[in-house]
């Protein structure tokens, strides 16, 4: 009730706010950005655009000081009356007279790090002022590109077009909100949206929040792809080099230290620019800092640069930060993208008084018609003018969206795309109903051809139809598959349908039937790829099918907030098959193993027999503590890191054409990720299970264990994984437990070790342990690389695994591809 209150107060108010605006430009009369202006001893306040121009609500009557703050340049004060009309200010700002330090500086005698001690002893009085607040936020997201290529790797790229100017550049996205947030250190937050606005969508809602906003310098570290150290952290001497490059006196003759911060190694998370620090308060005054993006394990970006601005209020002693503004420059393969981000705080209120629902899980809200205000609305509410580009692209793609949303229009771009092209039988093609917003797709053949010693040279396809709700995000999706063994000279087929009823319970409904050929282990263990080049190059036919001539059906949503059900039952005719094929390109004078993984060398036996089986699985994942954001097109969860994730599942046999295959089957799974600071990530994956009344079941039905003969690795983190194990050697329909970690280092060590950090890659450690009865347990222990590549593609990962089981050792090397994943 307090918090309503407090806002409601502020909106009554808003009533009698007065406006000022102007433009701040330097001496030579060249527009400033970011320039942070607030009315003194409040916490109201806004930021110029790239343009220097801005404006500035003012509450109440009465006599105001409005205060002008850029780095590099005097602050200046101008006094101000409260008027009903808009009031113009135009404000010019004098370069900063920074005072040089004539003190000899040496590793003993270093007054910046004299500075930045205080600043690391003082942090915990510095922040504990603003560690609980309520605040207005204003956020705006833009993306441009420039000179945009016509193709990508042959590909046309005309997905912008209309977006782009002569030169191939323009504004890809643009975004703005406004939004209350109510924050208590260290991580809790609620963020309730009042207004969202995107550029070219009526009906969008931005994805800016006051959260992924959130760098707190008094922090030991930032969140971005990987920590970065913040250059006053409790060891930041170990990753920075200060320099005082002066001081200066601000607008209330309070002295600045402005000290240049130097990463000791170039490689490492830590950013590169200036800090300014309050003298005696030892408080932060501005950040101007960057980092590049591969100090941060993302390639794609070049560099980031992160500023903020504080502000001072003499009636309660505290510095709070005001404005932020986040630029980034990246690119990949010709596209160069750069953005910015910018943040307004203002209307703050310290220490609210919060009781026990203040928060929930629920992180974010947006209110009703949020993305529907007006331009009125905007007017008032927009603490950053639009520049002349931002206005323009709104008023542009405006009208676009209209002319878009025609179905003349719809159904001309669709005759464009829909053309049948002379490589699309062999590539794919696709067919698209814009205006009634569904598709129909044919996935090729290309991509469908694979090997096997079972089917011989394998062609499969598929036709997809897909119907979709963009404001709801569900979806109906029918898809048929047809598959044809050149070898076997057999053709299957199955259908599958799937109806998504909800983005915010995210219940599924899916329908599937027909005949196909399947692993034994249905985890999939080999991709069709990796096994058509074992095969065909080295004779090693690792893969083993069998048929399976199945209808099922599956349900699944999420009950409540972190509990997610799903059930499934199926019924199946299972066959055996055979190898059809010998056929090799090299090693012809090796034979092939059988189909059968239990008798490799006799291709007569087969490993099950041909049997009906239904089925029943019932599983549930827990995900404690977890947040969500909510949205009206959806519920988009966070899962809380503090906490591991719970998978438990019990599966039954039943109904066989004979009771021998009928079974039970328990089992349960539990995954963790735990961030050590900027020291890397440790993962695990456990898994524990126990079958039932299982004595002379199927083979199929086993638990069977992801082993890897290939030493080729498609995934990123071996977390499911036995790089060294052979596929089916292990399996067991008795008890078992496995146990999977990894950690990797994030190039904590790596970026410390001369010449390998020249890599730029990451030091991974693993361990693998399966334990089952009547067999010693099975030790795996890893070393490796991971982000290896070519300037921004670092898609490989090299890997040395040692394995261990009662005295029989083994060693070998794992070549990780990652993008394979996505091509299988």
């Amino acid at each position: 009730m307090k918090n309503l209150l407090f806002f409601i107060l502020v909106l009554i108010s808003s009533k009698s706010i007065a406006q000022i605006n102007g433009t701040v430009t330097d001496s030579n009369g060249k527009p400033l950005a970011s320039v942070s202006i607030h009315i003194e001893d409040t916490y109201l306040g806004t930021t110029t655009n790239d343009e220097g121009e801005y404006f500035l609500n003012v509450p109440g009557k009465g006599k105001y000081v409005i205060v002008y703050q850029y780095l590099g340049y005097k602050s200046q004060k101008i006094k101000y009356v409260h008027e009903k009309r808009l009031k113009t200010f135009d404000i010019k700002l004098e370069e900063e007279n920074i005072e040089l330090q004539t003190v000899v500086i040496d590793k003993k005698n270093n007054p910046a790090n004299e500075v930045i001690r205080n600043a690391i002893a003082h942090k915990k009085e510095n922040s504990e002022p603003t560690d609980k607040y309520q605040a207005y936020f204003y956020s705006r997201g833009i993306f441009k590109i420039k000179e945009a290529p016509k193709k990508i790797m042959g590909q046309k790229f005309d997905s912008f077009d209309e977006m782009l100017d002569s030169t191939r550049s323009g504004i890809l996205y643009l975004s703005e909100t406004v939004s209350k947030i109510t924050y208590k250190k260290p991580d809790k937050m609620k963020e309730v949206i009042v207004a969202s606005k995107v550029s070219g969508n009526d009906n969008g809602f931005s994805f800016n929040t006051a959260d992924s906003a959130n760098f707190d310098f008094y922090e030991n570290y930032l969140p971005f792809q990987i920590n970065a150290v913040s250059p006053i952290a409790d060891n930041a001497f170990n990753y920075y080099k200060y320099k005082m490059e002066g001081t200066f006196f601000n607008e209330n003759n309070i002295q600045i230290n402005k000290i240049k911060v130097t990463p000791k190694r170039n490689n490492e998370p830590a950013m590169e620019g200036y800090l300014y620090i309050v003298e005696d308060s030892w408080a932060i005054y501005a950040v101007d800092l960057s980092i590049k993006g591969d100090q941060v394990q993302m390639p794609a970006v070049n560099s980031l640069q992160l500023k903020q601005n504080f502000s001072y209020n003499r009636n309660n002693k505290i510095w709070a930060k005001n404005t932020q503004t986040l630029d980034f420059v990246a690119g990949m393969l010709g596209i160069k993208i750069s953005g910015r981000f910018s943040y307004v705080y203002s209307n703050y209120v310290f220490e609210p008084k919060f009781d026990n629902k203040t928060f929930s899980r629920e992180v974010l809200s947006f209110e009703e018609n949020a993305n529907k205000k007006d331009d009125l609305y905007w007017s008032k509410f927009r603490l950053v003018p639009l520049t002349s580009e931002e206005s323009n692209d709104y008023l542009k793609k405006d009208l676009l969206q209209t002319k878009k949303k025609s179905k003349q229009y719809l159904d001309s771009i669709d005759a464009k795309r829909n053309k049948f092209g002379f490589s699309d039988p062999i590539m794919g093609y696709s067919y698209k109903n814009s205006f009634k917003k569904w598709e129909l797709s044919y996935d090729g053949l290309i991509k469908g051809i694979n090997f096997n010693t079972v089917q011989g040279w394998d062609i499969n396809t598929d036709f997809t139809f897909m119907k979709r709700d963009e404001d709801t995000r569900t979806y109906t999706q029918i898809k048929t598959y047809f598959d044809y063994g050149l070898s076997e000279e057999k053709f299957r087929s199955y259908v599958t349908f799937i109806k998504k009823f909800s983005n915010i319970s995210q219940s599924e409904l899916r329908f599937g039937a027909g005949s196909k050929v399947y692993q034994f282990n249905g985890a999939n263990p080999i991709g069709r790829i990796v096994n058509s080049v074992s095969t065909l190059f080295f004779k090693d036919n690792y893969i083993k099918l069998y048929e399976r001539n199945f209808v099922n059906a599956s349900y699944g949503r999420e009950i409540i907030n972190g509990l997610n059900l799903n059930a499934e039952l199926s019924y199946a005719e299972r066959k055996p098959l055979f190898n059809t094929t010998d056929f090799v390109i090299l090693k012809k004078d090796q034979e092939y193993t059988s189909n059968n993984p239990l008798l490799p060398n006799d291709n007569v036996t087969p490993a099950i027999i041909k049997h009906n089986l239904a089925k029943v699985n019932l599983g549930t994942r827990i995900n404690f503590a977890q947040e969500y954001l909510s949205r009206p097109d959806g519920k988009f969860n966070v899962p809380n890191d503090k906490y591991p994730v719970l998978y438990f599942n019990y599966e039954k046999g039943f109904a066989g054409n004979e009771s021998n295959y009928d079974f039970d089957h328990i089992n349960a799974r539990v995954t963790y990720d735990l961030t050590l600071g900027n020291k890397g990530n440790v993962a695990t994956n456990m898994k524990a299970g126990k079958f039932y009344h299982a004595e002379n079941i199927a083979f199929i039905d086993y638990k069977h264990f992801d082993g890897n003969q290939t030493h080729v690795g498609t995934e990123d983190r071996y977390l499911n994984v036995f790089n060294l194990l052979p596929y089916y050697s292990s399996s067991t329909n008795d008890s078992y437990v496995e146990i999977h970690a990894e950690h990797d280092d994030s190039g904590y060590i790596m970026n410390k070790i001369p010449l390998l950090k020249k890599l730029k890659s990451t030091l991974v450690l693993g361990y693998h342990n399966l334990s089952v009865p009547k067999r010693s347990p099975y030790h795996e222990y890893s070393v490796g690389l991971n982000n290896l590549g070519f300037g921004k593609f670092k898609v490989f990962r090299l890997d040395y695994v040692h394995a261990y089981q009662s005295g029989w050792q083994a060693d070998g090397f794992v070549f990780g591809l990652k993008i394979l994943d996505f091509l299988q």
